[in-house]
């Protein structure tokens, strides 16, 4: 059992002002693996004076400076990163191969591409007699999920710190051993005391003092639509910048001229991967009408092909859910879909077969599913696909479209500029064309209640920088 009860506040490793002990388990065993502490309003408060002391100087750091302690926590980032990925398949059940191969280096993308921003930025520029200035925000508080850990903390606190904020974190209770280590590399790396503060807690307590905490001139919320109003209606009286990335459904169109059977299968290997929870997984397969039953005979076969187990072991492909509350949300809904008459074509209620310990969920595929039932707008959040069939590709931006989300959507097309011109048709924040990865130069978030501002890469730093307009700096030829 790890103790991680302490916070990492003002540079030091402190004790809460009052310990609240909270266990953390391992969801593939459903054993505990270490004890943290719930923090509360007090310490809080705390971790604010800190970060609102340090804003004064390092907010006044130059870019060179914040280059090279960037450069400093990527370098002590990847001697950890083998820690790293155990931490997250311990917390949250990732497999070894995707903690190890997508997990860890997502944050270290991150990172990096910061520190690439940095070289090259422009943060003053002159226009007219006017001077643009752009100047980091203030003091931030960053709240994170559970299901990409590293990425989550990593895309928040890397551009606060090029742009010369200070901050709070506070990551998931349910997944906190990464960010315990993460505090450790800052430290490490000598981050200023009071630049980076971690605690722990819920999001009724510890989120909820953040989120209106009048020091504060920024919130990054990233997490479900509900949690992310809740955040935002806290921030509103301090009208402090609030970011939110938040829920999604996204949309996965395969049109008539796709390589249909290895889109069948990408698409399912997309939904599927994180144990679906990622919030732009396509669980929306769109396919013509015509061709529903040959999807649904491939998707079956992917789903069947998965590796469920142990996520040490190197044959799993799939782990756990991440804890119980969200074992018993998959299986509410998988059965609702059974109920509102989709066709269930693999998977279904209860743990896979051989498997009675830990959360895991039997990878399912629903065919013939109607936009309108609940399984195809609810966010799920679990290794659950919705085949959804479509008449003509109107038809398929129609439906695409009509969800309260819009984070991510997906285009396969054997032509192109077709694709490209679905694409621009789809309402989310980001499109993928024939499979392509994210790219951490470019921007992620969503339109609709998938939330409201970027991260990632410029458009990332921006939201942690005001412009400033300083009239009559320069002269003016005559």
């Amino acid at each position: 059992m790890r103790d991680c009860r302490q916070f990492y506040i003002d540079g030091k490793w402190v004790n809460p002002d009052k310990p609240f002990d909270f266990s953390v388990f391992n969801p593939a065993t459903e054993e505990p693996i270490a004890t943290i502490s719930l923090g509360s309003a007090a310490d809080v408060e705390k971790a604010v004076a800190a970060a609102k002391r340090a804003f004064d100087s390092f907010s006044e750091t130059t870019v060179e400076q914040r280059l090279a302690l960037l450069r400093r926590i990527i370098d002590v980032y990847k001697a950890k990163s083998e820690e790293m990925a155990e931490m997250i398949s311990l917390e949250m059940g990732a497999p070894s191969s995707l903690s190890g191969k997508a997990q860890v280096p997502a944050g270290l993308g991150h990172l990096l591409e910061a520190a690439r921003l940095l070289e090259h930025f422009q943060f003053e520029e002159i226009k007219g007699s006017t001077l643009m200035r752009k100047e980091p925000i203030g003091v931030c508080g960053l709240i994170t999920p559970w299901n990409w850990p590293m990425n989550q903390i990593a895309c928040k606190v890397a551009p606060a710190l090029a742009a010369g904020c200070t901050m709070v974190l506070k990551p998931s209770e349910l997944a906190p051993l990464s960010a315990y280590l993460f505090a450790q590399i800052l430290d490490e790396a000598k981050v200023p005391p009071g630049v980076f503060n971690l605690i722990n807690g819920d999001g009724a307590t510890v989120g909820a003092a953040i989120a209106a905490h009048p020091d504060l001139a920024m919130v990054s919320f990233t997490g479900s639509t509900r949690a992310g109003i809740a955040v935002a209606t806290a921030a509103a009286p301090t009208v402090k910048r609030v970011t939110q990335e938040l829920g999604g459904k996204s949309a996965n169109i395969l049109l008539d001229d796709a390589d249909f059977g290895k889109a069948v299968r990408d698409g399912v290997q997309s939904c599927f991967r994180n144990t679906g929870q990622s919030c732009n997984a396509p669980t929306r397969m769109l396919v013509p009408e015509s061709r529903m039953s040959e999807a649904a005979e491939v998707a079956k076969q992917e789903a069947e092909s998965v590796k469920m187990g142990d996520p040490r072991s190197k044959e799993t492909n799939m782990g756990p859910l991440a804890g119980k509350a969200q074992f018993e949300k998959v299986q509410r809904l998988i059965e609702q879909g059974i109920a509102e008459g989709a066709t269930l074509v693999v998977g279904g209620p209860g743990r896979p077969e051989g498997i009675s310990k830990g959360y895991f969920v039997k990878p399912t595929v629903f065919a013939n599913v109607r936009n309108d039932m609940t399984i195809a707008r609810e966010e799920i959040f679990g290794p659950v696909l919705c085949i959804i069939p479509y008449q003509d590709e109107d038809d398929a931006v129609r439906i695409a479209n009509d969800s309260p989300y819009g984070l991510a959507g997906f285009v396969t097309s054997g032509d192109l500029d077709r694709a490209r011109r679905v694409a621009k048709r789809i309402r989310s924040g980001n499109v993928h064309i024939n499979g392509a990865r994210v790219d951490f130069s470019g921007c992620f978030g969503g339109y609709k209640q998938s939330g409201n501002g970027r991260e990632w890469g410029e458009a990332g730093l921006e939201e942690f920088l005001e412009l400033k307009a300083v009239f009559g700096y320069a002269e003016v030829a005559k």
